[in-house]
């Protein structure tokens, strides 16, 4: 549990979101993404508006956003369902965060494919720049979370920085990575290699013709 973020208070909690509603821009956001589900079926609307509430908070906090009971609770009516019914999906998917996080939520993978090309390596370059599990550098830069799977195992190590991933990391990219946006500048996402998408390590080796454009291979079959 020494890696739980902390949680705060909840008088301090309501003081700050108590009042949160949505902006002029996101409430029109919000109609849009009511209006994509039929009378009777709002509750379908939980994660998209979750994570458009998550993204005011981040804006409103210059964070990545995280999700205050208060706000739960105004989604929670916003589509006419129990509060429960919306935090049995807060809590369900990682996406949501429960606790305040820094301005960039570095979610390392720690899953097997990742762990046995290095993410030992990008963990300790998280460290040493000051990073620590389950917590947010004093700056308020950065929150460093260890995650299970985050889908690009053919890329390992590799790590999801609010919505990008940065892909074949070792402990100088990590490194690069985070010089970068302490200092303000946006790193290319993806690979950190080169490589495109999920290409072998040296290029393509099957369909080469559709590296470019579509190619159609109909001909070459006869």
């Amino acid at each position: 549990m020494a890696e739980a973020p902390k949680i705060p208070d909840e008088a301090e909690t309501r003081a700050r979101w108590g009042s949160f509603a949505w902006t002029k821009e996101n409430q029109k956001k919000a109609n849009e993404i009511l209006g994509r589900y039929p009378k009777g079926r709002e509750q379908s609307a939980s994660l998209p508006l979750l994570d458009l509430a998550q993204r005011q908070v981040g804006a409103d906090t210059n964070t990545q956003g995280w999700l205050p009971v208060p706000v739960i609770e105004f989604v929670a009516r916003a589509i006419g369902v129990p509060y429960m019914r919306v935090y049995e999906v807060a809590t369900f998917y990682t996406m949501f965060n429960m606790a305040p996080v820094g301005r960039y939520h570095v979610q390392v993978c720690g899953t097997t494919p990742c762990m046995l090309a290095g993410s030992d390596d990008v963990l300790a370059a998280c460290k040493n720049r000051g990073l620590s599990k389950g917590h947010t550098t004093p700056d308020g830069l950065f929150t460093l979370t260890e995650v299970e799977c985050l889908g690009a195992c053919a890329n390992a190590p590799m790590v999801q920085i609010n919505d990008d991933n940065y892909e074949d990391l070792d402990y100088d990219r990590t490194t690069a990575i985070l010089e970068a946006l302490a200092a303000g500048k946006t790193p290319t996402p993806g690979s950190q290699t080169g490589r495109r998408d999920s290409c072998p390590a040296g290029g393509p080796t099957t369909l080469k013709e559709m590296v470019d454009g579509n190619h159609d291979y109909r001909g070459e079959w006869a």
